[in-house]
């Protein structure tokens, strides 16, 4: 049986790790190509590619995802940015597949954010809408259905995802459309992951680990790989790495026949 591997990792828009000041850590986004690289992932799904610049505005080309993208020659890829909005905070946006085969039947999907009041550098604000992104490719001559996200931090906003549950019940929604085989992966904002697992799992999928923490900044598993029974894992990993706040997420997978 053909096993092929996969990366889950939110590279923070390339700022690395530091432990004394974290907030004001360098720009490195060499560390983070290194850190891609040295994985050696069949298929790879980013968040925080980009980082959101003041007033929305959203370059075109995307700099990091062309960096990334010219770097990771062998890799077919796919980048969208969340929708343009004026409020947009200066910090990670922008999703990203990438993968060794050839990708097809792209898609996005706005994920609306309600209306949740939080402080920021004295102002009052709402959050922005959030992303899914999926597309198809082909390993081993079978099919295999990609989505990838990064939902809502409630938790930063003293809220709940349990209590505003519109972005993940989308997700289950996009989950159960799935036939196939189907790799789900991303930064999933739950900072008490069990009800999110348990509501995968009523749609038939399951996530390749609940126990080692995935961020840096908080004791939480917000890292995740959900997959459906066409798929077995049969290794993972978290790997810790400087090249941002969140550590790596790998498996390796194989088709159930």
């Amino acid at each position: 049986m053909c096993a092929f591997k996969v990366l889950q990792f939110n590279m923070q828009f390339g700022q690395n790790w530091n432990d004394a000041n974290p907030d004001v850590a360098p720009i490195n986004l060499d560390l983070t190509i290194a850190e891609i690289r040295s994985h050696d992932a069949d298929i790879v799904f980013l968040q925080e590619v980009e980082q959101g610049r003041p007033g929305g505005v959203q370059p075109e080309p995307p700099p990091n995802f062309m960096r990334l993208r010219a770097a990771l020659a062998g890799y077919h890829s796919f980048f969208s940015y969340p929708k343009a909005d004026p409020r947009e905070l200066p910090f990670g946006i922008g999703l990203a597949i990438l993968a060794k085969t050839p990708l097809s039947d792209t898609v996005r999907r706005d994920l609306p954010s309600p209306a949740v009041e939080f402080d920021f550098q004295g102002a009052r604000r709402t959050p922005t809408d959030r992303l899914l992104i999926g597309a198809k490719t082909r390993i081993a001559g079978r099919a295999l259905q990609l989505f990838n996200t990064h939902l809502l931090a409630f938790f930063m906003l003293n809220a709940t995802s349990e209590e505003h549950n519109s972005q993940r019940q989308f997700v289950v929604d996009q989950l159960r459309e799935a036939t196939g085989p189907t790799l789900f992966g991303g930064d999933f904002n739950v900072s008490k992951h069990g009800s999110l697992v348990q509501q995968f799992t009523s749609a038939g999928y399951q996530t390749v680990q609940t126990s080692e923490v995935t961020w840096r900044r908080r004791p939480y598993v917000l890292d995740h790989l959900f997959y459906n029974r066409h798929l077995r894992p049969v290794h993972h990993a978290v790997k810790p790495t400087l090249a941002s706040d969140h550590h790596v997420l790998v498996a390796e997978f194989e088709f159930v026949v």
